[in-house]
């Protein structure tokens, strides 16, 4: 094919500043998140953390929020302090755009969501810390069991 076939060739786009901020905005909570929700997971209080890195536990609240930018020097302190790689703070975002990476069908994208709401319920990374807590493989499978009958769930 020739270029009179296919029309004139086009310059890549170049994104607008404001688009721009967007992304980086989205990445800047989408990481926030990934904190708050590994601290839960961890068991700590937004003051713990920010005493274990030598911030206010105010400023941790705004990493948490996206509304302040995290550092990687202080995505490492983070990552040591909760014990993940950085790459943990990362997973889940494309390549090239801080949203969420998306699944082609729309019954997977839905489940994904609800999944996503429900891990990012307070109360569920409690029970999950919790049960991890339990060292013995037999009480934790009776632990299901029990949970799976009261929830109707035979």
């Amino acid at each position: 094919m020739n270029e009179s076939e296919i029309g004139p060739m086009q310059p890549p786009r170049r994104r607008g500043r404001a688009s721009y901020r967007q992304d980086l905005k989205a990445i800047d909570r989408a990481v926030g998140g990934r904190v708050r929700q590994r601290r839960i997971m961890m068991g700590l209080s937004q003051t713990a953390l920010a005493d274990s890195v030598s911030l206010t536990f105010q400023q941790v609240q705004k990493y948490e929020s996206g509304a302040n930018r995290i550092s990687a020097s202080r995505l490492y302190e983070f990552g040591d302090v909760l014990s993940v790689p950085i790459s943990y703070f990362f997973d889940g975002l494309s390549e090239s755009e801080g949203d969420q990476v998306s699944v082609v069908i729309p019954e997977a994208n839905a489940l994904l969501q609800d999944f996503r709401n429900l891990v990012n319920k307070r109360e569920t990374l409690e029970f999950i810390r919790a049960y991890y807590k339990i060292g013995d493989p037999e009480l934790r499978k009776q632990l299901v069991e029990l949970v799976k009958q009261a929830a109707g769930d035979d």
